[in-house]
């Protein structure tokens, strides 16, 4: 799915000169440079959210306690099935 969305710039002369010669002004790498920013930004929040959670007082959780949790959530989501013919 696509969604066309229709941009209007008002540039320098000169800088739209230019960057129409090195084919700047193209969707296909106007697309790419969109989704480059986007992934940056992405990031940057997760490190922000990571930063965030270091922060607050309570120390971290040990390793034990993470494959605990994981064990947890992957118990609550699977439905009980017999393991029939596995060993």
């Amino acid at each position: 799915m696509a969604t066309t969305i229709k941009l209007h710039l008002t540039l320098p002369d000169d800088l739209a000169q230019e960057a129409k010669v090195w084919g700047l002004l193209e969707p296909g790498f106007l697309r790419g440079l969109l989704r480059e920013e986007v992934r940056k930004r992405r990031i940057d929040r997760l490190f922000k959210a990571a930063d965030s959670l270091a922060e607050l007082p309570e120390p971290p959780m040990t390793a034990a306690e993470v494959s605990a949790e994981i064990e947890g959530v992957r118990k609550g989501r699977r439905p009980v099935r017999a393991h029939a013919g596995r060993s």
